[in-house]
């Protein structure tokens, strides 16, 4: 696909944001019982895009990836990088490239100096060569007794 656009999500875009983090999830190789306990923290909602700055990476249409910035539960300059996910059928073809170039971008531009996540075990080496460290394993809000690293990095 070319010209892929990033661009701030849209209302309408919910139900095909969920779709979209979902499958990507799925396809770290999660069985259906282990997406079951994560169906909520993966729902997309239009509340949800109002809530947290949610960009989308599109080309002819289609939603191919997506990634927000959470400033509600950090401190001033810092802000939680979440539901970061490229759809399995487009993955390693820079898309998650050019939504954390956007990202880190209306990042800086905003004041902020500080990402955090929680990351899918899957996720970390993508994260890490953005330049994020693991601080400590945190627990999941989805799955009891699970952990996952929680990573930052300063910009």
């Amino acid at each position: 696909m070319s010209d892929i656009k990033i661009r701030a999500a849209a209302e309408g875009d919910a139900a095909a944001l969920t779709t979209l983090v979902y499958h990507s999830k799925q396809s770290n190789g999660y069985d259906e019982a282990f997406m079951a306990q994560c169906v909520d923290a993966l729902r997309v909602t239009p509340l949800r895009l109002t809530q947290i700055e949610f960009l989308v990476a599109e080309a002819e249409g289609t939603l191919l990836g997506c990634a927000a910035l959470d400033r509600r539960n950090t401190e001033a300059a810092c802000a939680e990088v979440c539901l970061f996910f490229v759809s399995p059928d487009h993955k390693r073809r820079g898309i998650g490239q050019q939504l954390w170039s956007t990202l880190l971008a209306r990042a800086r531009a905003t004041g902020l100096t500080r990402l955090v996540l929680d990351a899918d075990p899957a996720a970390v080496p993508f994260y890490e060569g953005l330049g994020f460290v693991t601080l400590y394993q945190t627990p999941s809000s989805a799955i009891e007794g699970r952990t996952l690293p929680h990573m930052a990095r300063d910009i």
